[in-house]
């Protein structure tokens, strides 16, 4: 043989080792995104709020705000899946145009989430036509409004339908609050069909009426024969604990102390209440504990139960000036109910003011530890 031919044969050698290395690590990558996520399932989670909602950050800031770094982090923890919160004044200009910024950041923490083996639900949070603590929701009366709702759907979709089922799931929208159930039932109707046209299997998630409250779970009307839906809730109880002195709230100037387990707030304790405070308190006081948070769980449950869908807690957590001793036994005892009865949970928040970072940017370890206790 000559060393022509010898280096030409060697060459075409290395050539096959090379492409065949090329082709492990594809399939490698392949396998990774389709079977690693088969199913949407999820356990842990935890909200990244305020970034692509409910902030005016925008630019260098809104990138900096999340990256691949805290997705990675997070994964680190031990979470399973991300619950992505965006606003409609985010994502779309005032022509009802897609924000290019905006989708491309979503798409990355998407890529991220893949890359470290998490799932994502990408919850539209806010509308132009809907907030749920203002007053004035043209959403429900509006048609107009309703259409934009269902426009956001199908953008929303042409961007979205990628990722694999078994990944991506979509809220339709968070904490609908209309004053008749049925405004939110009909609306429910609309976007499913609408999204069913588009990706007949994409997990949808649902929520019931008025802040996703578990008092009117049995109101919500759930689409039938329908097994690619996760019924979710959100859990904020006992309010006067997980709220204490929240700025946004009704109760925002009581300063003293509030308990759990047992009564939030006692008599003796509103001795020097003005009464207009003390009529916002007596609204969500009383006594609670374990028993009381899982019989209130029961009513979603029940639900569930019935249509043989999976449930999900996508909201929970308590305000950081709650007293921590108060906050760590609630936490204790809502994750102990949510992992007992089998349901999925994401707390609220990751950097927010219910967050496991804190202000200072540092970790809250003993929520992350109770959280994540094995």
């Amino acid at each position: 043989m000559t060393r022509k031919n010898f280096y030409f044969q060697f060459l075409i050698k290395l050539m096959i080792i090379f492409s065949s290395f090329v082709l492990f690590i594809f399939q490698a990558g392949c396998s990774k995104s389709t079977n690693t996520f088969a199913t949407f399932s999820i356990n842990r989670g935890t909200n990244i709020s305020h970034w692509l909602s409910q902030s005016d950050r925008r630019g260098a800031e809104r990138k900096r705000w999340f990256t691949q770094d805290d997705v990675t982090y997070l994964a680190n923890l031990g979470f399973d899946h991300l619950r992505i919160p965006i606003d409609e004044e985010q994502m779309w200009n005032e022509q009802n145009q897609m924000e290019p910024e905006a989708f491309e950041l979503l798409n990355a923490a998407l890529e991220w989430c893949r890359d470290s083996g998490l799932r994502a639900i990408v919850d539209l949070h806010i509308l132009r036509s809907h907030h749920f603590n203002e007053g004035d929701k043209p959403l429900w009366t509006d048609s107009t409004a309703q259409n934009r709702f269902l426009d956001c759907w199908r953008d929303l979709s042409s961007q979205l339908k990628k990722w694999p089922n078994g990944m991506v799931a979509y809220e339709l929208m968070n904490e609908p609050v209309a004053d008749d159930p049925n405004d939110w039932n009909k609306l429910v109707a609309r976007a499913v069909k609408v999204v069913r046209e588009l990706e007949p299997e994409r997990v949808l998630v649902i929520g019931s009426n008025r802040w996703q409250s578990v008092d009117t779970f049995e109101q919500l009307q759930v689409p039938e024969n329908d097994p690619n839906i996760l019924l979710s809730f959100h859990f904020y109880t006992p309010f006067l604990l997980t709220h204490h002195q929240a700025g946004w709230t009704s109760i925002k100037d009581y300063k003293g102390p509030v308990h759990y387990p047992g009564w939030s707030i006692t008599e003796e304790e509103l001795t020097d209440v003005s009464d207009s405070l003390k009529a916002q308190i007596a609204v969500s006081n009383g006594d609670f504990n374990r028993d009381v948070l899982l019989k209130l769980i029961e009513k979603p449950r029940r639900v569930a139960q019935k249509y043989n869908l999976p449930l999900y807690c996508g909201e929970w957590g308590a305000y950081q000036l709650a007293p921590a001793p108060e906050r760590w036994r609630w936490y204790e005892d809502m994750r102990s109910i949510l992992e007992e009865k089998g349901i999925g949970w994401a707390t609220w928040d990751y950097k927010g003011g219910f967050g496991l970072i804190d202000s200072e940017g540092k970790p809250v370890q003993e929520l992350i530890q109770i959280l994540l206790r094995k």
